[in-house]
């Protein structure tokens, strides 16, 4: 869990493409991270 204000660390995934696009790669730019934590996945 990340406090107010913490800065997120470094990862890695794909894009729509299958290109991997790292957090990091993307300083200085609007970063928006959308998921659904329990959907379609088991648990």
């Amino acid at each position: 869990m990340l406090a107010v204000e913490q800065s997120a660390p470094d990862f890695e995934l794909p894009d729509q493409d299958g290109n991997p696009v790292s957090l990091s790669s993307l300083r200085g730019k609007w970063v928006l991270l959308w998921w659904y934590p329990k959907a379609n996945t088991p648990g």
